[in-house]
């Protein structure tokens, strides 16, 4: 192995929304900085550069929500070695160049990938590799997991970690993953929070149907159960009076059952709870009128849209908004393209 090395950034660099590409976050050679803004959005890692050729990194956000979906490359031959994997489900998928992926000390024989959270995972890529990455959060999968078996996963998931585009199920699944990267670089999707979530939805319940996993006979032809009434009940209360400041007790009322009953309908139908649900409602509503405002067909502020939607606590607000859409209530309003960086760096180069 070479030494590391880091890129005097001669090749020049583009950070954030700058430089050709929706969501751009990085093009150019310092290596440093790629390094840090990967750590932030996967996790902590350790890259080394193998080669003499100078760094031309490519990190580009295609979304950040319910899911996330990168595209990679380093421009040149590295090892990148995070550990142990924390709490999430990571998938390659190669657009371009080949490389080698290693799960738990074991290399696998395609890099067309999943590894699960707590596995060991080390990767050497060349470099012409780039890579689709698609980030899978633990909860997400478990709350698809919950809908399907009527309660939560004791422990992750654990998929079997080859994708084989030969077998008909994983080829239709990746041909999703880049209609849904089409879809998200499309102006529909800013306008559309809810066909966005419905293509997560479809990413993660595909995945779980089309690539095999410990629990694949159980949820085998197992889609979401029908809702109960009292759900839907409550669903429709929330759809009708989200502009109100509506209470659980309030819910269990419109659905016909006890404040109780209702939270367990919705922790086993839905995997969230009722006031988890209510705002979620609240926030596609929010970003609906912020998204016409920064088309020219409203008029307010953040702030007005914040309290019309019963958020008022505008942190609160804020940090709800950028988990759920990968952007501030104030970015959709500029209709920004530009991603805000997720925690703090904690690995160092070398």
């Amino acid at each position: 192995m070479g030494a590391v090395r880091s890129g005097s950034g001669a090749a020049g660099s583009q950070s954030g929304s700058e430089g050709a590409g929706r969501g751009l976050l990085f093009r150019g050679g310092d290596v440093e900085e790629l390094h840090a803004l990967v750590s932030a959005r996967f996790a902590p890692h350790r890259l080394t550069v193998l080669d003499e050729h100078p760094v031309d990194g490519r990190f580009r956000c295609v979304h950040e929500g319910g899911v996330a979906l990168y595209e990679l490359g380093y421009g040149a031959e590295v090892d990148v070695t995070p550990g142990e994997l924390p709490e999430f489900y990571n998938i390659h998928v190669p657009l371009a160049g080949d490389g080698v992926v290693t799960a738990d000390g074991a290399a696998l024989a395609s890099s067309l990938s999943v590894v699960n959270p707590g596995q060991r995972l080390s990767m050497r890529w060349s470099g012409e590799t780039l890579n689709r990455v698609l980030i899978i959060p633990r909860a997400t999968l478990d709350g698809a997991l919950a809908v399907r078996l009527g309660e939560l996963p004791s422990a992750p998931l654990r998929f079997a970690p080859v994708l084989d585009p030969r077998v008909g199920v994983v080829w239709a699944w990746l041909r999703v993953v880049r209609a849904f990267a089409e879809f998200s670089d499309s102006e529909l999707a800013a306008r559309s929070p809810l066909g966005v979530g419905h293509f997560e939805q479809l990413l993660v319940n595909g995945l779980l149907d089309a690539q095999p996993h410990l629990l694949s006979d159980a949820v085998a032809g197992r889609g979401p159960a029908v809702l109960p009434s009292a759900v839907r009940r409550a669903a429709d209360f929330c759809a009708e009076h989200a502009h109100e400041p509506i209470s659980v007790a309030d819910m269990a009322v419109a659905a016909r059952v006890s404040v109780r009953s209702l939270r367990e309908a919705f922790r086993v139908h839905l995997a969230t709870t009722p006031l988890t649900y209510l705002r979620r409602v609240r926030l596609d509503l929010a970003r609906r009128d912020l998204l016409a405002i920064a088309d020219g067909h409203g008029v307010g502020t953040v702030t007005d849209v914040a309290l019309r939607w019963g958020f008022a606590h505008l942190g609160r607000f804020t940090g709800h908004y950028r988990q759920v859409y990968g952007e501030t209530p104030s970015q959709t309003l500029r209709q920004g393209s530009g991603y805000p960086q997720k925690g703090a760096v904690s690995a160092v180069i070398g």
